[in-house]
Formats: structure tokens, C-alpha cells, sequence
């Protein structure tokens, strides 16, 4: 019994030592993360450059065993061959790059680099509080910072729309690449409702699938009220304004018709610059037809002029990859475990709520 008992003593001291160490270690290193700034990175994919593993890997498998190995022969002999004609061009293009762009610059001429077409994909999927505007705008700087005129973006848009601050902002960032004289396409392959078909409209064309969702152009705003409640279970609420409209509906005060009549003339005026914002960028269309607040799908969306070309984004780049390199462009930051469990949690309250949302607001099949 002696000896178990100084055992437990022993067992407890160690542990104990143990634990106090891992606090100093854990404690270190939030304190440097803290001092370390988060930024975040671009991550730059050559898409064209995938599709072409993709159908080499596909012809090795679709011929017999024996041609496959001549064929991944002369493949990898075509590669070598590639890589060292890149090499080699690469080299000469920095030795003679003064060179070139003053001759360039002299005849008022561009060089082959300048107007080889390059499209850049981005990919844009917003939920309610369109926070992820704030990569959106990381990776439209950036394209800014190399395209030209002769370049395209195709920013591929999946958003049932959220508040008009957000969505606002989100449309902005796209303004930019319109401002700067390069071709936007966007493509809707499920959904651009609302503030997602506000952010659309700003494309110089527009693709959806059939089966896409588009539309909505219309404003909304829901509140639920526990003043009953409250007074039911005798419990008051103070609320203090300076200003008439300070406050017009509340969740728990009582509301009256002149702050319904104010809340509503607010979402009235929303809608007109909403319907405004939509005829600049698209003229051709009957805005007072369209803006009922109603969603087609892309077959009747793109009868009524909403969208351009039914046609999904998948078809959209196999056919540009035949005359352009493609680049998907993603702004990635990088998170602490806490924040990416927050962040979990929170798109599985987000995900139920916008599916349940869905389900209520959309025909199920």
C-alpha cells in the first residue's frame, strides 16, 4: 500500500508537470501568433494546364497496353521538350526584356505577351452577410495589378442574396474590372437571387444553366416581436431615441403604424434603387416587369432577358481553353483552430437555416 500510495503522489506530480508545461507552450504560442500578422495568400491555378492532364491521362487509358506505353513515352518526350523550350524562352525573354520594351516602346507596338488572352476565374459564394467580399476584393486587386484588355474574368456566382450593405460592396469590387476596361462574364450555374443578381447585371454577359435559379429583384425585411410576451410576464422595455425614426419596428417594443409606415417607405426607396442600379447595367430589359421580387429559372430567366446564354460554367471554359490559358485565382487566409471551429459551427447554422429558407421558398423535386 506504501508503495502505491508514493506511486499516485509520483504519478500526480508528473502530471501535474506535464499540464503546467503545455500551458507555457500553449501560452507562447498564441502570444506569437498574436504578434503575427494573419495575411492571407493567393493561390494561382493553371486550369488550362490541369484539362490537359486530364486528356492525356484519359488517352493512355483508352488505348491498348502496349501503344499506352509508346504513348506515355512520347509524352513525357514532349514534355521534356516543352519545359525546355520554356526554359530557354524564358531566359531569353529577361536577357533581352529592356530590349523589347523600349523597341515596343518605339514602334508604339505590343509584344507577344502583351496580348496573348489569359481569363481568370474567380469564384464567388456568399451567404446572408456577403463576407466573403473581403477576399472578392484581395483577388480582383491582383488581377487588376496584371490584366490587360485583351484578358476576361469569369467569376463563377452561387448567392440567394443577404443585406444591401454587403451585396453593395460585392458589386463594387466587380465595377473595378468593368472600370478597367476587362470583359467580366459571370456564370450562375445554381443560384443568383437578390443581391446575387445585383452583383450578375454588372456582367458584360451572363450565363446560366437552365435549371439556375435568377432573379429576385426585390427587397425584404422581417422582424419578430416579444412585446406581448414580455407583458404577459409583466417585464418592460426602455428604449431611448434622439430622432423621430431613430427606431422604426423593434423586436421588443410596441410598435406602431407611423414606424410601419416609415420602415416600409425605407424598403420602397431600397427597391427603386435596386430597379435603378439593374436598368444601367441591363437597358434592354422591362424593368417593371421583372422587378416583382419573382425568381425564374434560367430557361424563363434568360426569355426575359435576365441572363444571355444558357449554358453552364463548365462548357463556358472548355471551349475558352481552346484560345486562352486559364487561371483560377483564390485569396486564402490562413485561420487559428479556434476561429475554424467557429467558423464550422457557424456554416452548419448557416447551412440549416439557408436550406430550411430554400426548401420554404422554393419548389422541391
Amino acid at each position: 500500500m506504501e508503495f502505491l500510495s508514493e506511486y499516485g503522489i509520483f504519478l500526480a506530480k508528473t502530471v501535474t508537470f506535464v499540464l503546467a508545461l503545455l500551458f507555457v507552450v500553449v501560452s507562447i504560442i498564441n502570444l506569437t501568433s498574436k504578434q503575427k500578422k494573419s495575411n492571407g495568400r493567393l493561390e494561382i491555378t493553371n486550369l488550362s494546364e490541369q484539362f490537359k492532364d486530364v486528356e492525356d491521362e484519359l488517352q493512355l487509358h483508352l488505348v491498348p497496353e502496349d501503344e499506352a506505353k509508346i504513348l506515355e513515352k512520347e509524352q513525357h518526350k514532349a514534355e521534356k521538350k516543352k519545359h525546355k523550350a520554356e526554359l530557354k524562352a524564358f531566359k531569353k525573354a529577361h536577357k533581352d526584356k529592356d530590349k523589347d520594351k523600349d523597341k515596343a516602346n518605339d514602334k508604339g507596338a505590343v509584344t507577344k505577351e502583351d496580348i496573348e488572352p489569359r481569363l481568370f476565374v474567380l469564384d464567388f459564394t456568399a451567404g446572408i452577410d456577403a463576407k466573403e467580399v473581403a477576399s472578392l476584393r484581395e483577388e480582383i486587386t491582383a488581377i487588376l495589378f496584371v490584366a490587360n484588355e485583351h484578358d476576361e474574368v469569369l467569376v463563377r456566382l452561387e448567392s440567394g442574396g443577404g443585406v444591401v450593405h454587403g451585396y453593395g460592396l460585392a458589386s463594387s469590387q466587380l465595377e473595378r474590372l468593368k472600370q478597367a476596361n476587362i470583359k467580366l462574364t459571370i456564370a450562375v450555374d445554381k443560384v443568383a437571387a437578390s443581391g446575387g443578381y445585383m452583383m450578375a447585371c454588372i456582367a458584360d454577359h451572363i450565363i446560366a444553366a437552365p435549371f439556375a435559379i435568377v432573379g429576385s429583384i426585390g427587397v425584404v425585411a422581417q422582424i419578430p416581436n416579444f412585446n406581448r410576451l414580455l407583458k404577459k410576464n409583466k417585464i418592460d422595455v426602455e428604449q431611448l431615441t434622439a430622432g423621430e425614426f431613430k427606431r422604426t419596428l423593434t423586436m421588443f417594443g410596441e410598435n406602431d403604424d407611423a414606424g410601419r409606415e416609415k420602415f416600409q417607405q425605407e424598403l420602397e426607396e431600397t427597391h427603386v434603387l435596386f430597379k435603378d442600379f439593374v436598368s444601367a447595367h441591363r437597358p434592354d430589359m422591362d424593368i417593371e416587369k421583372i422587378a416583382t421580387g419573382e425568381h425564374w429559372f434560367g430557361t424563363h430567366a434568360h426569355e426575359r432577358g435576365l441572363v444571355d446564354t444558357l449554358q453552364t460554367s463548365d462548357d463556358y471554359l472548355l471551349k475558352a481553353n481552346k484560345s486562352k490559358t486559364i487561371y483560377i485565382v483564390k485569396y486564402v487566409v490562413r485561420k487559428k483552430l479556434a476561429e475554424k471551429l467557429a467558423q464550422a459551427a457557424s456554416l452548419a447554422i448557416s447551412t440549416s437555416l439557408n436550406k430550411f429558407l430554400q426548401q420554404s421558398k422554393y419548389p422541391q423535386l
